[in-house]
């Protein structure tokens, strides 16, 4: 047997997909350590690209340019913590 009244008038709970629903972020990193992972991840991709250079100019084996992907993850790290403030 059902126990809830047919109508209440609450509003239902926000779903996840509702575009009405506040989103709220709070960062919680301050300025100064935005600087240093936004540093760290431009120091980060001008050593991948410098490396990239070096690796094409130098003529080594195309397979050793995957290492390149270090320096670069990196630098992305280092940049979207910075820009999304985490």
């Amino acid at each position: 047997m059902n126990t809830m009244p047919a109508n209440t008038n609450s509003p239902s709970p926000a779903s996840p997909n509702d575009a009405a629903a506040p989103v709220v972020c709070f960062a919680n990193i301050g300025p100064k350590e935005q600087r240093k992972r936004m540093s760290f991840g431009l120091v980060a991709f001008a050593i991948g690209f410098a490396l990239a250079a070096l690796l094409v100019w130098t003529g080594v084996a195309p397979l050793w340019r995957v290492l390149l992907f270090l320096p670069f993850a990196a630098g992305g790290i280092g940049y979207f913590q910075a820009r999304d403030k985490t």
